[in-house]
C-alpha cells in the first residue's frame, strides 16, 4: 500500500497479498447519477495507485441505506467505510463505539486546514472527530436582481436597510419574502439567524448544550425580530400552511422578491437547463444582515450533509483511513463541476470553469468564520419538534417571544 513505512506491511504487500475494502454508499446511479459516477471514478484511481487494496462497493437508497447499517451495527458487522449524517444521528453509533476517531486522518498533512470552519466539528463527539464532512450547505438570501432594479432598491447589509426594502416592496405591491413554513425549518433559518446576529455565532449552540439559557435576551430578542417581519407583512399570505417547495415555486416564478434557502438550491439559479434563462441571470444573493450594529455577516447558518465514517472494528483499518483520506481530496474538485455539490473542503473557484454564483459562495465559504448547524439537527427529535413547533406559532403570532423561549428552555431542561 503507498505510503506504507511499516516492514511487515511492505513484505506482505511485496508478497501479493490483497486487503479488500468494504465501502457503502447512499448515491444509486438513477436518482443521484452524477454523485454515482464520481465516487466509480474515485474508486478506479484509488485502485490504480494502491495496488494490492481493493474497493468493494454497495449502493443502496437513502431510507435503505440507514435501515441496514442500524442492522450492521448491531451484530458489529459495519462496512469498513460508509455513510453518516453529523450530530444527533451519529451519537448513538459513537457511544455505541462503532466509528473509529478520523482525527488522525483531519490533522494528516493532506487534509489538515483543508475543512471548512465549522464542518468537522459537527462530525465531532467531546473533541473527537468521528466523521469526514463530503457536502455543505449554508443558508443565504436570495433575490430578484430584476425586481430590485425596478424599484431602486440594493442588497441590504443591515436589518433595518431589510426593513426599507420590505417597505417599499409592499408599498409597490410586491410581496417581498417567500416562506414555506409548514416545513417549520425553513422558519427557523430566520430566527437562527437573527439569534446569530444579536447574540454572537456561539449563543444558540451554547444554549441547545445548557452551556447558556434560552431565555437570554438575545435569544428572545431574536424571535421578537422575527415577528416584527410578519407584522411588516414581510412573507406571502398564509406562508404558515405552504408548504417550502410552494414558496419556492413563487420565488422562482417571479411572484416574491426574496427566498432565504441553503445552496442546495444553487442549480436552480446557475446550472438547471429547466429554468428559465432569464430567470436564472436575475437572481443574486446576500448574507444575512447585521443588526443594530451587530452580527459577523460571514458568520452562517447551515450543515454538512453526509460524511464518511471507518467501522471501529475494521481488520483493514489502515487502509480504510487511507481510502477515506484519499476520497475527501478528491471528491472536493470532482463533487463541484460534475455534480454541482457544495463540498464540505475548501475549493479555489477561479481555478475552475464554474458559473460565478458558485465562485462567490465557494469564496464565502473559505472565509466563514463560523457555521452554526441547524438548530433542529443540534437537537434531540423530542426537543427538535418542540423547537419546530414553536417557531410556526412564533410565526403564526400564537406565543410571545418570552413564552417562546420558555417553551425550549423547559424541553431542554426536561433532558439533563
Amino acid at each position: 500500500m503507498a505510503g506504507c513505512s511499516d516492514d511487515s506491511e511492505d513484505s506482505s504487500a511485496s508478497s501479493g497479498e490483497e486487503k479488500t475494502v468494504e465501502f457503502m454508499h447512499l448515491w444509486p446511479e438513477g436518482s443521484s447519477a452524477e454523485h454515482n459516477r464520481i465516487v466509480k471514478e474515485i474508486i478506479e484511481d484509488y485502485e490504480s495507485q494502491n495496488e494490492g487494496v481493493n474497493i468493494e462497493l454497495e449502493v443502496l437508497s437513502n431510507e435503505q441505506y440507514k435501515d441496514k447499517i442500524k442492522v450492521l451495527s448491531t451484530s458489529d458487522e459495519l462496512p469498513d467505510v460508509g455513510m453518516t449524517w453529523a450530530a444527533g444521528y451519529m451519537e448513538p453509533y459513537v457511544e455505541g463505539d462503532k466509528y473509529a476517531p478520523l482525527d488522525d486522518v483531519v490533522e494528516s498533512d493532506e487534509l489538515k486546514g483543508q475543512f471548512v470552519s465549522g464542518t468537522t466539528e459537527a462530525f465531532s463527539v467531546d473533541g473527537t472527530t468521528y466523521g469526514l464532512p463530503l457536502e455543505l450547505n449554508i443558508a443565504t438570501v436570495f433575490y430578484n436582481k430584476a425586481i430590485f432594479e425596478e424599484h431602486g432598491l440594493e442588497a441590504p447589509e443591515t436589518n433595518e436597510e431589510l426593513q426599507n426594502v420590505i417597505k417599499t416592496l409592499n408599498e409597490n405591491g410586491v410581496t417581498p419574502i417567500a416562506l414555506g413554513n409548514k416545513d417549520r425549518w425553513t422558519g427557523s433559518l430566520w430566527y437562527m439567524y437573527y439569534a446569530d446576529r444579536i447574540g454572537g455565532s456561539d449563543l444558540l449552540t451554547s444554549a441547545i448544550n445548557r452551556e447558556e439559557s434560552f431565555e437570554d435576551p438575545a435569544l428572545i430578542q431574536a424571535a421578537e425580530e422575527v415577528q416584527n417581519l410578519v407584522d411588516m407583512n414581510a412573507f406571502n399570505d398564509g406562508h404558515n400552511g405552504l408548504s417550502d417547495q410552494e414558496a419556492k415555486s413563487m420565488f422562482m416564478n417571479g411572484q416574491t422578491a426574496m427566498y432565504l434557502i441553503a445552496t442546495w438550491d444553487l442549480p436552480n439559479y446557475t446550472t438547471n437547463e429547466e429554468v428559465p434563462q432569464e430567470f436564472r441571470d436575475s437572481v443574486g444573493y446576500f448574507d444575512f444582515p447585521t443588526v443594530d450594529g451587530n452580527g459577523d455577516k460571514s458568520s452562517y447558518v447551515g450543515g454538512p450533509g453526509v460524511g464518511l465514517f471507518v467501522a471501529e472494528n475494521s481488520d483493514v483499518k489502515k487502509e480504510a483511513k487511507d481510502f477515506t483520506k484519499f476520497f475527501v481530496q478528491k471528491w472536493g474538485e470532482k463533487s463541484v463541476t460534475e455534480a454541482g455539490v457544495i463540498p464540505a473542503t475548501k475549493v479555489d473557484g477561479e481555478s475552475l470553469d464554474l458559473p460565478q454564483m458558485y465562485v462567490d459562495v465557494l469564496d464565502d465559504l473559505n472565509n466563514a468564520s463560523n457555521l452554526t448547524l441547524f438548530a433542529d439537527v443540534q437537537m434531540s427529535p423530542d426537543t427538535a419538534e418542540v423547537h419546530l413547533n414553536q417557531i410556526q406559532a412564533l410565526f403564526g403570532g400564537e406565543v410571545t417571544p418570552e413564552e417562546f423561549a420558555k417553551a425550549h428552555e423547559k424541553a431542554l431542561s426536561q433532558e439533563e
